[in-house]
């Protein structure tokens, strides 16, 4: 069964079309991947699958087979500095007034299976950026979503926290429904259980790519290293000339 249906959806953005006649499935329960440049459009789909851009949307339709509740982990943190690590891990609580001693030990549990349970005695302010993110996804975690939607949330990490933060995140957000938008193949291979290549929106998708073995995966094995030089041969196929 899928958790998301879009049919027959045509986006703009500042009236500049980004996606004519877009077809797609999101199945439950895996990973899917859509890798593409940046300024290709991802962002703007994924906001109007969260219901953030409705006004983007010129025709066609996103449907959700059953209610479905979402959650959001973007490149931002977003986190709240006059607020603990604790009360930003339990914000929706926090928001309705409906903390209790059992969701603040959730959200201890929660630091705790993101590496930051030594850290609750600092602010925000005097976290690194990987710290931030962890936080985040602990806070991600604390939703309890059905389907949880990734905007590039490690990009901006460097290398080793980006692989240490994406490790955690396919350890903690097993059986969940992930859309995960990307611009980096090797980031895809090793967390996606299906990928897609945007890189002309106006077009059907291509076939999904199916990486082999269990996430996260190594890419120094050969069937990932084959795959990651078609990823790039597809991402250059839709790049304009001059950035080739």
């Amino acid at each position: 069964m899928n958790a998301v249906e879009i049919r027959s959806l045509t986006l703009a953005f500042e009236q500049q079309a980004l996606f004519t006649d877009f077809n797609f499935d999101l199945p439950q329960q895996q990973w899917t991947v859509l890798l593409g440049r940046s300024g290709v459009g991802k962002s703007t789909l994924l906001r109007a699958i969260a219901g953030l851009e409705n006004t983007a949307i010129q025709q066609g339709n996103i449907h959700f087979p059953r209610p479905l509740k979402l959650a959001w982990l973007a490149q931002q943190d977003s986190l709240y500095p006059w607020l603990s690590l604790l009360d930003n891990v339990q914000l929706e609580q926090h928001l309705k007034g409906k903390k209790t001693r059992q969701s603040r030990q959730q959200a201890e549990h929660l630091l705790a299976a993101v590496q930051m349970e030594n850290h609750l005695h600092k602010g925000c302010q005097q976290l690194s950026g990987g710290q931030r993110q962890r936080v985040a996804l602990a806070r991600t975690l604390m939703q309890n979503a059905d389907l949880i939607l990734m905007d590039e949330p490690f990009s901006a990490l460097d290398a080793v926290t980006r692989l240490q933060l994406q490790d955690l995140a396919c350890d903690l957000l097993q059986q969940k429904t992930v859309l995960l938008i990307t611009h980096d193949p090797q980031e895809a291979i090793r967390v996606g259980d299906r990928i897609y290549v945007l890189h002309d929106p106006r077009r059907p998708l291509n076939p999904a790519h199916l990486p082999e073995g269990k996430k996260p995966r190594d890419l120094t094995e050969n069937p990932q290293s084959a795959l990651q030089q078609m990823l790039f041969h597809q991402l250059l196929q839709g790049a304009p000339h001059e950035l080739v």
